[in-house]
């Protein structure tokens, strides 16, 4: 079992590594050459803790503990002699990590890890005694924040040895994946190769103004353009990688040169002051211009689901680790898989033989799966190997006598994204055939109950819009014709899909200051999951009508004046709640529940297929793309009714 833990290299990465570690109750030995980088840790570990309890993530107590249990080395022999694991964390240049993980190697005979990005441990792992010992270990920047954590075997890697540095991730709050097959940039790294290739090939052959192609993937949500974030991260970090992708990949990596002239000036990004663009007091200053599209979302989903399909050809991944990497590595709503999924092989065809057509790059060839028009199957295939029933980590659900409480655990505002409908789904699966259970709580957390649909998700066309929506409204349609009381727990925000599913309950309870209502007509949407339907069999026609054409907001005391909430409480929501609960639990019969709710339901005209049908509509036309993006960008829409 890991208890002591020897990081190796203190500098940002480093000593971030070693306050997860500290934060999770590991003793930390951090080493490094050079004292004054050792007192950099020691001031970075603070700043962050403090960071932490500034955002009430952890309180004084916590901190203290943190850093007690972590001890400064100046010497590798002293600090990995006790520990259970050492990572080595120096700079990405392969011979200053050999003869780091070397010295590390004559120094103990427990497991080594590598936070490397992009090298391959099977080469490094020959370089050191008991190579099958050598595991891949790579966390995200920031390791505080990012939850990713890619664990590489190697060729010689036992794979015990895989098994507990992943399981030892989970324990540190990580989402950990596993690289069955050592290929240069893993997962994450490689998936994104062949884009930044794209863009290589499109700045050195001037398809468009690099901030023209940045506004255009900023109106589609983005934080930062693909150039911006180019010199955001170095110049020479993009050459760098493009150079061993050249070495390890396809020589196509290598043939890009557009960048050269900028690294023989020294003008690389953020860290010189210039780069593509210049950059004063941490922005970059960027040329106005009209956006343009001559690279699109389509080019760089194609590109990144077409190396999905080689990683799971060449078996360095299962799909489902490849979503999550992509997911988590680069902090996505969605990864290649889902997009996958809405796309037909067709589309993703058509694009990668434009691309190769324009560019004349193998690397943007369609793969064998694709070419085969076996890319779903590719992706939807079941791993063989069986995997431990995970969790769920946005909803939560326990049982206190005959009342199930299911708990939304997605971000602060409890967005109903996808995976949260399907947990749901899947959680009524399970309560459908609970006879134990007679009444269930659905709650969220002290901020919102739910604060509407997730608009960053990936959605291809109208028609998948309109079976989302579907999808939606046949869940919550459960909740109605089930045999059980469902009561909705409502505090802060009630908002779009949350205020949906409130509506489906047969209960509401709520205190005087929850913030209700449906914001979606001014994103140019409609309330698709039985809103638009609920709604006014509740409260009758005008004042439903109000609600959601003015997305006017209500707070709990005006919706219990409406009718819309059953039991208002001033104070003690939960215990109250719970107190109801309990005592429907134990004096309504489920029998009578089921027979009463189909009687009650039925008096109500309700059209799930028509609401369904509007939104996949709406979906087609501008202003709900104007409004998200309006949304998007913080800004008031420009609606033209179209």
């Amino acid at each position: 079992m890991i208890k002591q833990v020897a990081v190796v290299g203190a500098g940002v990465m480093g000593h971030s590594i070693a306050e997860v570690f500290a934060l999770n109750g590991y003793k930390v030995n951090l080493e490094d050459f050079y004292p004054e980088v050792i007192e950099k840790a020691k001031i970075g570990i603070n700043n962050s803790l403090d960071k932490l309890i500034a955002s009430k993530k952890l309180d004084d107590a916590g901190k203290k503990a943190a850093i007690e249990n972590i001890k400064f080395f100046n010497n590798i022999e002293e600090a990995v002699k006790n520990a259970d694991l050492s990572i080595e964390v120096v700079p990405e240049i392969y011979e200053i990590k050999v003869k780091v993980l070397k010295e590390i190697a004559e120094h103990t005979d427990k497991i080594i890890a590598s936070n490397t990005s992009n090298i391959r441990i099977t080469e490094m792992a020959e370089e050191i005694k008991k190579p099958e010992r050598l595991v891949g270990m790579h966390f995200f920047n920031p390791p505080i924040l990012m939850k990713l954590v890619e664990v590489i075997k190697g060729d010689k890697t036992s794979m015990n040895y895989i098994d507990e540095i992943y399981d030892l991730s989970v324990k540190l709050g990580k989402k950990p994946i596993k690289i069955l097959k050592d290929e240069a940039g893993f997962v994450v790294n490689r998936i994104s190769a062949p884009e930044m290739l794209l863009l290589c090939n499109a700045y050195e052959n001037k398809i468009a103004k690099p901030e023209a192609i940045d506004k255009y993937f900023k109106s589609q949500g983005l934080p930062m353009g693909p150039y911006q974030l180019f010199d955001y991260v170095g110049i020479d970090t993009v050459v760098d990688s493009l150079k061993y992708y050249g070495k390890e990949l396809s020589p196509d990596y290598g043939k890009c040169h557009a960048f050269d002239s900028l690294m023989g000036s020294k003008k690389l990004g953020l860290k010189t002051g210039e780069g593509i663009y210049k950059w004063e007091n941490g922005k970059a200053i960027i040329p106005e211009s009209e956006e343009s599209d001559k690279i699109n979302l389509m080019d760089i989903f194609a590109l990144e689901i077409n190396e999905a399909t080689k990683l799971i050809e060449d078996g360095v991944a299962v799909s489902a680790d490849i979503e999550t990497g992509v997911k988590y590595g680069l902090n996505r709503p969605f990864g290649p898989i889902t997009v996958a999924n809405g796309l037909t092989n067709d589309e993703v065809l058509e694009t990668l033989n434009k691309l190769y057509e324009q560019y004349k790059i193998d690397v943007f060839k369609p793969s064998k799966t694709i070419e085969a028009h076996k890319m779903k199957e590719a992706f939807n295939k079941k791993v063989v190997e069986e995997k431990k029933e995970e969790k769920s980590e946005i909803l939560d659900y326990k049982i206190e006598g005959k009342v199930g409480i299911i708990t939304l655990m997605n971000g602060k505002n409890n967005l109903m994204s996808f995976e949260l409908l399907k947990a749901l789904d899947k959680q009524l699966n399970i309560i459908e055939e609970a006879n134990n259970v007679n009444v269930v709580i659905i709650k969220g957390n002290e901020r919102a109950f739910s604060a509407g649909a997730d608009l960053s998700q990936f959605i291809s066309n109208p028609f998948m819009f309109m079976k989302i929506s579907n999808t939606g409204e046949t869940i919550f349609d459960r909740i109605t014709k089930m045999n059980k009381i469902f009561i909705a727990q409502l505090k802060g925000y009630v908002l779009g899909g949350g205020f949906e599913l409130a509506l489906a309950c047969d209960i509401r309870t709520s205190l005087p200051d929850s913030v209700i209502g449906f914001p979606e007509a001014g994103l140019g949407l409609i309330p698709g999951y039985g809103g638009s339907q609920r709604l006014p069999n509740l409260i009758g026609i005008s004042r439903a009508m109000d609600m959601i054409l003015t997305c006017d907001r209500i707070s709990g005391q005006k919706a219990y004046e409406y009718g819309i909430i059953t039991r208002l409480f001033s104070e003690k929501i939960e215990e109250n709640t719970m107190e109801l609960a309990k005592s429907l639990s134990e004096k309504i019969s489920p029998a009578s529940v089921y027979v009463a709710k189909r009687l009650i339901y039925n008096t109500a005209t309700i059209n799930l297929d028509e609401e369904a049908l509007s939104m996949g509509m709406l979906y087609a036309g501008n202003d709900l793309k104007e409004g998200v993006k309006a949304f998007l960008e913080k800004r008031k829409p420009d609606y033209k009714g179209n």
